[in-house]
C-alpha cells in the first residue's frame, strides 16, 4: 500500500517524536490521482500542512511512479474510524502515549469529561531551546521567557505579539505553555486559535454548555489564542471573548495573543477590546535576517540528523526570505530530493531542490519590479524614481529602490545605475551605504525598507 511505503520513509526521515506523534495515526486512502489523509482535528491537519505536507508530496508522488500528484489533509468525520473536530478531544491517546508528561492533561476530581473534551494538546516541539533567536524576535524571545518568571504580572498582561506569519509567534507563546506545565504540571494552560475559539463558543451554545464553557476558559492559568485578529466580525464570540479576557484579567492570570498587526491597527475589532489589548505589553516580530535564517536552517538539520553545510544553508537563506515556515520546506524539500537520489546535500542537490523558488525569484523580482512596487508604496510617479529631481520626497525612495535591487538582484552597480535613468555606479554605491545608515539611525525607515522586502519576497 503506497501510504505504508510512505511511512516507512518518513520513519528513516523525521524523529521519531516526531513520527509518532503526528505521522503514525494519520488515516489514509488513495482517490483517483490524490492521496487523502485524515488528521482529528483542524491543528493536527494545520500542523502538518505547516510542517509536513510538502516532504509528504514528494515521498507520495515518488513512490507512486508519478500516480499520486496531490497529497490532501483533511479532517476525518466518516464515522467508525477518526471522530469529527468537535467529538475528538484534541488530546488523542496516540499523542498522549508518546508526549512528555508535562503535556499530557492531569487528572483531578472534579475534572469532568466536558472540560477534558476542550483542552488542546501544546506542540511539545515548540520549545526556548529549539528557538532560534536573533535580532529580529530577540525581544519576544526575552519578554516570554520573562512572562514566566513573572505570570499575571500587569506590566506584561496581556502581552501581544505581532507580525507577518510564519516568523515564530506560535512557536514562542506555546514555550511559554510547555516551560510553565514542565514547572508546574498542574497549571491550568489552554492553547486555541481564534478560529477554534469562535467554533467552540458556537457549538457551547448549540448544545445548551454554554456555563461549562464559560467556566472552562475562565479557571485558566495562562490562556494561549492565535491569530486574535480572526475574531472580526464574529460579534457574539467577541462578546464573550471580552469577558473572559476581563475576567482572567482580574484574577492576574496570564493571557497570550499574537497577530499579524500592532493592537491599534486592529481597527475591524470592538475598540474597547484593542484598548485592553494595550495594557500589557506588544512586541513586535520581524522577519529574520541572513543570519539567524542561516542559523534556523542549521539547527532544523541538526534536530533531523541531516549534514547541511553552511555554504547550502547559506544559498537556502539567500533564496528564502519570507518567513520561518518556507525555510523549513525549503530545508524539508532539499533533504528529500538528497536521499531520494542517494547523495550527500551539496550546492547541485539544493539549485534542483528549490528550481520552482529560483524561478519564481527570477520572474518577480527584478530592478524594473522594484521601482514599481517602490512607487506604489510612496505614492509617487514611476518616473520620478527613475528621474533626474534630487527633492528629498524623491531621492530618498530612489535610495531605497537602489539598496533593494543591490541586495534582492544581485545585478552589479553599473546595472542599477542604467536601470535608474543611465546614472554612474558611484552613484548607486553611495546609495546603498545611504541606505544603510538610514536603517541603522531611522526606525521609520527601517521599517518601510522590512515591508517592501517582504512585498517583493512574499
Amino acid at each position: 500500500m503506497l501510504w505504508t511505503d510512505c511511512l516507512t520513509r518518513l520513519r528513516q526521515e523525521l524523529s521519531g517524536n516526531v513520527f509518532t506523534m503526528w505521522i503514525r495515526p494519520l488515516v489514509a486512502e488513495e482517490v483517483n490521482n490524490t492521496l487523502r489523509l485524515y488528521a482529528p482535528n483542524p491543528y493536527w491537519t494545520r500542523y502538518i500542512q505547516e510542517h509536513h505536507l510538502e516532504l509528504i508530496t514528494i515521498l507520495a508522488e515518488q513512490m507512486s511512479e508519478g500516480r499520486v500528484r496531490k497529497v490532501e489533509i483533511l479532517v476525518d468525520s466518516r464515522p467508525g474510524e477518526i471522530l469529527s473536530a468537535h467529538e475528538q478531544p484534541a488530546t488523542t491517546t496516540a499523542a498522549l502515549q508518546s508526549a512528555p508528561p508535562s503535556l499530557k492533561p492531569r487528572k483531578e476530581k472534579d475534572e469532568t469529561p466536558a472540560k477534558n473534551h476542550r483542552r488542546r494538546l501544546l506542540n511539545p516541539l515548540f520549545t526556548f531551546s529549539l528557538f532560534v533567536e536573533g535580532r529580529s524576535n530577540q525581544m519576544a524571545a526575552e519578554t516570554c521567557r520573562k512572562v514566566l518568571t513573572q505570570l499575571g504580572a500587569s506590566q506584561h498582561n496581556p502581552l501581544f505579539l505581532y507580525g507577518p506569519t510564519g516568523l515564530g509567534k506560535t512557536h514562542l507563546m506555546q514555550a511559554v505553555g510547555n516551560a510553565l506545565l514542565q514547572a508546574k504540571p498542574n497549571a491550568r494552560v489552554m492553547y486555541m486559535t481564534a478560529e477554534s475559539f469562535v467554533q467552540d463558543f458556537v457549538s457551547s451554545l448549540q448544545q445548551g454548555k454554554v456555563e461549562e464553557f464559560k467556566k472552562n476558559c475562565r479557571s485558566l492559568d495562562l490562556l494561549l489564542v492565535d491569530d486574535i485578529h480572526l475574531l472580526a466580525g464574529k460579534e457574539a464570540s467577541l462578546v464573550e471573548f471580552f469577558y473572559t479576557f476581563n475576567a482572567l484579567l482580574d484574577e492576574s492570570k496570564q493571557i497570550i495573543l499574537t497577530s499579524d498587526r500592532y493592537p491599534k491597527e486592529l481597527t475591524e475589532l470592538d475598540a474597547r477590546l484593542v484598548s485592553r489589548f494595550s495594557w500589557g505589553l506588544s512586541v513586535g516580530v520581524e522577519p529574520p535576517d541572513i543570519e539567524t535564517r542561516i542559523e534556523i536552517l542549521l539547527k532544523k538539520a541538526e534536530n533531523i540528523g541531516v549534514d547541511l553545510p553552511r555554504n547550502c544553508a547559506l544559498f537556502v537563506a539567500q533564496q528564502v526570505v519570507a518567513n520561518v515556515r518556507e525555510l523549513e520546506g525549503a530545508l524539508n524539500k532539499v533533504v528529500a530530493i538528497s536521499r531520494f537520489k542517494g547523495t550527500d546535500i551539496d550546492l547541485d542537490v539544493v539549485r534542483e531542490s528549490l528550481k520552482d523558488v529560483l524561478a519564481i525569484r527570477a520572474r518577480t523580482i527584478s530592478t524594473e519590479n522594484i521601482q514599481r512596487v517602490v512607487s506604489e508604496y510612496f505614492r509617487i510617479p514611476l518616473k520620478e524614481i527613475v528621474g533626474p529631481k534630487r527633492t528629498r520626497i524623491y531621492a530618498r525612495p530612489r535610495q531605497l529602490a537602489m539598496g533593494l535591487a543591490r541586495e534582492l538582484t544581485g545585478d552589479s552597480f553599473p546595472e542599477i545605475g542604467m536601470a535608474f535613468g543611465g546614472r554612474d555606479h558611484s552613484t548607486v554605491m553611495h546609495a546603498c551605504e545611504k541606505v544603510l545608515s538610514l536603517r541603522e539611525q531611522d526606525p521609520i525607515f527601517n521599517e518601510d525598507y522590512r515591508n517592501l522586502q517582504r512585498l517583493l519576497q512574499s
